[in-house]
């Protein structure tokens, strides 16, 4: 076999049609039919991945999926609006809960029913049955063309029987005259089928099925947030340096080798490498690093990271695809795909519930002919069967219980993106969290100021301040802003920046001259107003004197993880100030809670291990894993899960988008990025860590309560169904046990609004 032979390559479709998850399971398995083909059908993103030989090309599975009897094209060539199916669906549900309302009402109240009611009610059903149900007579259709059935067969069959039934008594049996009511009937009457209406069942069941299609599309729709919103960090356009100068053009007409701009607070463009240029790139949204990177001519960049101050000239290395960003793209995307959607319990029996509800009927038809009742009484018992078994509670089983669920959930902060999402909660054993932003503030504080001889902490801390307020490097104003609470900073004359080593400051005036209070006016200003602050390099180069005192606690700042400023004047070093990323107040709170829920936590961050270290003991975190990149992030996931753990992912970084949607359950803080949030299961609006916990247990409760709706509609059509098929119940009772059933689901549901 030739290299072109075994060459693979990978291939993406669009897929529109799909109704429910088997769907996409018959599409896989008439791909996966063809030879050399390994394909996944993704029903939540609509999207079909293909890996395959050379020799098979896209028309050859656009074709394959086609005769299955869906459609599909190449991503490029999708005409359509992303939100067109769901503002479809929506006003088709609208427009028949207002319709059916009256019908249902009215045929269900013999004391409302005014003469002529039942036309009327014929006339609204006509819209209801054929307009707002044709999704499901379209999909029965279609299954029905290759030899299959769903649950949109028995919707489908279960209006048309009972909208045909009513149709029939209206024009050729009592039903339609002047002034008939509709009273409920407990026994099945045998002499006049035709005087019975089951028009509200018809309307009743479309308008609740489709409000639990809605439910389900607005989830699906959410699926492909994620890479937009990672899309959207890389600028839209770009100042490139020609020969004329600086021209502003679109990012997709960078080229390799072209030079670039990057003025501070713009995002650079993409990877590249410094030409000229000092400054400190906060790159926390894209590699987790908490302290902004120094970076200097010949430093590589990455694209998407924040130029915090100074000017960059940067020439790019890597363009379109081939950035880190692209790369992070790739892997949510691979992610996404590789997560099979969870099979709902309705989907999983309805190849078997379906066919044998239809054979029930065709059987109960055929018995009662067969003694002899007459074909008016058995046609009866047949649509009983039908109407009884159509599955209205079990089509509400998830929507209504994820409806109250979540919008419990955002009372308390808690936004939950689907019932897959509820699964996967169940079996969680390990929560790996993000440190920077999520265990952490995510902005930098100084946590500690030690004085040496000859000066006092809070001397230290304004002249530090006093120096740094002139820079806007976070670490600088970090010290500023602390310094302020302290007492009066000393007006600065003049700044000597020293990229990466700190900063050479002339005071023009004393610490002390705008003190307020005695212990201000205190202070001693330095002789020639000269004060030095960064690293001890810095310091030794200028001369200052440094004590072994200070040397060493300049090092312990730095064991545990924190950046470390000496701060000098008058020739001698005399303090020390620590900056770090402070943790939350209620992390460690936070952690003890998973906890007590049999969870284990692990702090996974991009940061050094000194500082992860210090961090995970300060919140009783046992289990650290550090110096991590995006890429990393995903594969220590990976690791886990290969180990039999359901691991549970908490960030709020685009780093941490890819590893949120590997996970079995994705967390993220509502005060992260976009990319993080769409790319998770769960958000925390507040930002709060505690609140992982409490979403934990409420999607478990949210599933409980599922698995109990799923178990009822199950368990009455067991029940029911027997007694409608020898004739014990008329298809008006069925009508309205099918509706209590739905009470119950629904009644069922709103108990979640208990849940604190």
């Amino acid at each position: 076999m030739t290299q072109v032979d075994v060459a693979v390559q990978t291939i993406e479709l669009d897929v529109q049609g799909m109704t429910c998850a088997s769907c996409a399971a018959r599409i896989e398995k008439k791909l996966n039919r063809l030879e050399g083909v390994n394909a996944t059908v993704n029903y939540a993103t609509e999207k079909a991945t293909v890996h395959a030989g050379k020799r098979t090309t896209a028309q050859t599975l656009i074709e394959t999926i086609e005769k299955t009897g869906y459609h599909a094209t190449l991503p490029a060539e999708t005409p359509r609006d992303p939100d067109l199916e769901l503002r479809q669906l929506r006003r088709r549900l609208i427009i028949c809960a207002a319709l059916s309302l009256p019908v249902i009402v009215i045929s269900m109240v013999p004391a409302w029913q005014f003469p002529w009611w039942q036309w009327m009610s014929f006339a609204l059903a006509c819209v209801i049955v054929i307009w707002g149900a044709w999704p499901f007579h379209r999909a029965t259709l279609l299954n029905l063309q290759h030899g299959n059935a769903t649950m949109d067969t028995l919707i489908s069959i279960g209006t048309l029987t009972a909208f045909g039934w009513s149709a029939y008594a209206l024009l050729f049996g009592a039903a339609g005259e002047i002034g008939f009511t509709h009273p409920f009937e407990f026994r099945l009457i045998r002499h006049a089928p035709t005087a019975n209406l089951y028009l509200e069942a018809a309307v009743g069941i479309t308008t609740f099925i489709l409000l639990g299609r809605y439910i389900e599309a607005r989830a699906k729709r959410q699926s492909g947030a994620a890479v937009r919103a990672l899309l959207e960090l890389a600028p839209s356009e770009v100042t490139v340096l020609t020969a004329d100068g600086e021209t502003v053009v679109d990012i997709s007409q960078l080229h390799v080798g072209d030079q670039f701009v990057v003025r501070p607070g713009e995002r650079v463009a993409t990877d590249g490498m410094i030409v000229s240029g000092h400054s400190a790139l906060d790159a926390s949204t894209v590699t987790g690093e908490s302290v902004p990177v120094e970076v200097g001519p010949d430093d590589a960049v990455v694209g998407a990271t924040v130029n915090t101050h100074g000017r960059l000239v940067v020439e790019a290395t890597r363009v379109g695809a081939d950035t880190q960003l692209a790369q992070v793209v790739r892997m949510v995307e691979a992610a996404q795909s590789g997560k099979a959607a969870v099979q709902r319990l309705a989907d999983r029996v309805s190849a078997v519930f379906v066919p044998i509800v239809i054979a029930l009927a065709v059987a109960t038809l055929g018995f009662w002919l067969g003694q002899g009742s007459g074909l008016s009484f058995a046609f009866t018992s047949a649509v009983a069967v039908l109407i009884i078994a159509c599955p209205c509670a079990l089509g509400l089983a998830t929507p209504t219980a994820l409806l109250v669920g979540t919008g419990r959930g955002a009372q308390l902060g808690i936004l939950i993106r689907g019932p897959e999402v509820l699964e996967s909660a169940r079996h969680i054993d390990t929560i790996v969290l993000d440190k920077t932003g999520t265990v952490t503030e995510g902005r930098m504080a100084v946590v500690a100021a030690n004085a040496g001889s000859g000066a006092s902490t809070a001397e230290v801390l304004t002249a530090a301040g006093s120096a740094e307020s002139g820079s806007d490097h976070p670490i600088a104003k970090a010290i500023t802003d602390h310094a302020r609470t302290h007492g009066s900073l000393a007006a600065l004359s003049q700044l000597h920046n020293r990229p990466g080593f700190g900063v050479l400051a002339e005071l023009s005036a004393s610490v002390a001259a705008g003190a307020t209070t005695d212990a201000d006016k205190s202070l001693r200003q330095p002789q020639d107003g000269a004060v030095v602050v960064g690293r001890v390099e810095l310091l030794e180069e200028e001369g200052l004197q440094i004590s072994e005192e200070l040397r060493q606690a300049y090092a312990a700042e730095q064991t545990q993880g924190r950046t470390a400023a000496m701060v000098g004047w008058d020739g001698q070093a005399r303090g020390v100030i620590a900056v770090a990323d402070v943790v939350k107040p209620t992390s460690a709170e936070a952690v003890h809670n998973l906890r007590w829920l049999d969870l284990r936590p692990v702090l996974l961050t991009g940061d050094h291990e000194a500082a992860a270290r210090q961090v995970a003991a300060e919140v009783g975190i046992d289990d650290v894993i550090a110096d991590v990149r995006p890429e990393q992030k995903v594969a220590e996931v990976v690791r886990l899960q290969e180990a039999g753990h359901r691991v549970a992912m908490v960030g709020d970084g685009v780093n941490d988008a890819a590893a949120l949607a590997q996970s079995d359950l994705g967390i993220a803080l509502g005060t992260g990025t976009d990319a993080a949030i769409h790319a998770s299961d769960l958000t925390l609006i507040s930002g709060d860590l505690r609140v992982a916990a409490d979403a934990i247990r409420l999607a478990r409760a949210t599933l409980r309560t599922i698995y109990g709706n799923l178990w009822w509609a199950f368990a009455y059509n067991i029940v029911a169904i027997p007694l409608a098929a020898v004739g014990l119940l008329n298809p008006m009772i069925a009508a309205a046990a099918m509706a209590l059933s739905s009470v119950f689901v629904v009644a069922n549901s709103m108990r979640l609004l208990r849940f604190r």
